[in-house]
């Protein structure tokens, strides 16, 4: 009930330079986070204990959390990151951030462009902050509801485009040598992971108020 690994991402192929291996598409059956997230709304919307629906509510606050990351949505395939796991978004795919840097994953660097802080008082206030910056009304994304989309339309392209560089991004597969993010590059995804953040806590506010509006 509480642990599922595969359920947290999906790997979408990204092979640069070849476009029939760019191009989402979805395994029918294989639990992923697009699966998830089906599965635990049915779950909410069934004759489940109240405790089998707390849980559910408590994957949808996570799944809407990851399917907003870019490299949840991604893996890098290369000849360097070879099929089937390529780089598995990006946790095999090492990098720093400067050159005096510690070795971290591309995916790590990600998840902590925003949420860099456990202490409560720190995200409030960053919550606080982003929240102005982003309002509804200027995010025309929320137009699209799915889920799935959020995923295939949105991350998966922002993970080749500015994760990747469109497959320019050099990385190490030396979890100990790491190479060097290009300059200005942390201060370009900062800005994106933000919008993304933002598009998830407006989009799980939408789907729990659908959720629960006649109850």
């Amino acid at each position: 009930m509480f642990d599922h690994p595969v359920w947290h991402y999906i790997n979408f192929p990204y092979q640069p330079g070849s476009s029939s291996n760019s191009i989402p598409r979805e395994i029918l059956g294989e639990e992923n986070i697009i699966f998830a997230f089906q599965k635990n709304l049915d779950i909410i919307q069934s004759n489940a204990t109240n405790s089998e629906k707390a849980v559910a509510i408590c994957w949808l606050f996570h799944l809407v959390g990851d399917v907003h990351q870019p490299l949840h949505t991604t893996k890098l395939i290369t000849n360097q990151y070879k099929e089937p796991e390529g780089d598995r978004g990006g946790t095999r795919f090492y990098i720093r951030v400067n050159p005096n840097s510690q070795t971290i994953s591309l995916h790590k660097f990600w998840d902590d462009l925003i949420l860099g802080s456990e202490n409560f008082q720190t995200v409030r206030n960053t919550a606080t902050k982003i929240r102005v910056s982003y309002q509804r009304s200027k995010l025309p994304e929320l137009r699209e509801t799915q889920f799935n989309n959020w995923a295939k339309l949105e991350s998966f392209n922002i993970a080749k485009q500015k994760a990747y560089l469109n497959g320019k991004l050099s990385g190490s597969s030396d979890k100990n040598d790491g190479k060097p993010l290009p300059p200005n590059y942390a201060a370009t995804a900062k800005p994106i992971a933000e919008r993304r953040m933002s598009l998830a806590g407006y989009r799980l506010a939408d789907v729990l108020n659908k959720l629960f509006a006649k109850r």
